[in-house]
């Protein structure tokens, strides 16, 4: 008869071990977040985030002999129109055309994802100006929520950052109250960026990497 296998508790051995060793993980690769099996309740904490006035937050810049020099605010020079807009695509470029090839997303673009309390942030950049015209013209909200089902009925906010070949989405509430109260199996929204990459869209050829045979070894 095989005697059952017993699993001690070793958080108290690892200690801050662990904190330092996740803490590394989460700030390496892209798409890396943890797992854990089931644990006894514990407490937790609500991450509510909110605003407050400028005014009662006072910027400064500290030298290194300790002299402290006030940075003014410059919240009343910000107008309605530079207030940052929800936006389909704005192409820069004409976007490739011709025959395409169902490929991950991810052949030709780059991707990092996380948390801001509830909700999900995920940006995606182009590595060349005629990839970043297709991904501008291709990834718009719509085709996001087709990527990306959980999104749902759910508020998605896009931003469109051409000087960087960028575009962000936000996803409000997909985390629920934020990573202490999330249910979910990646509460930090970190496998969202390499979730995205792995889909298959059509790709223009003409944007692929090169694809060449190597060269042929000499013969002996």
């Amino acid at each position: 008869m095989t005697a059952p296998l017993r699993i001690a508790n070793c958080s108290g051995f690892y200690g801050d071990r662990l904190s330092a060793a996740t803490e590394l993980a989460l700030a390496g690769y892209p798409g890396f977040h943890l797992t854990s099996p089931p644990a006894a309740g514990s407490i937790y904490g609500v991450y509510w985030p909110t605003l407050v006035p400028a005014e009662l937050v006072i910027p400064e810049v500290v030298h290194a002999d300790g002299r402290r020099v006030p940075v003014p605010h410059t919240a009343h020079l910000v107008t309605s129109e530079s207030d940052p807009v929800d936006e389909e695509a704005t192409p820069t470029a004409v976007p490739a055309a011709g025959p395409t090839e169902h490929l991950p997303l991810g052949t030709i673009v780059g991707a990092r994802s996380g948390d801001k309390g509830g909700n999900a942030n995920v940006g995606l950049w182009a590595r060349s100006d005629a990839g970043w015209a297709w991904l501008d013209t291709f990834l718009t909200v719509g085709r996001f929520r087709s990527l990306f089902p959980e999104a749902g009925d759910l508020v998605v906010h896009r931003f469109g950052f051409p000087k960087l070949r960028a575009v962000n989405f936000v996803v409000l509430g997909l985390l629920g109250e934020g990573v202490a109260s999330s249910t979910r199996p990646d509460p930090q929204a970190k496998s969202l960026g390499e979730y995205l990459r792995s889909r298959l869209v059509d790709i223009p050829v003409s944007l692929l990497p090169d694809r060449a045979d190597p060269p042929e070894r000499p013969k002996e």
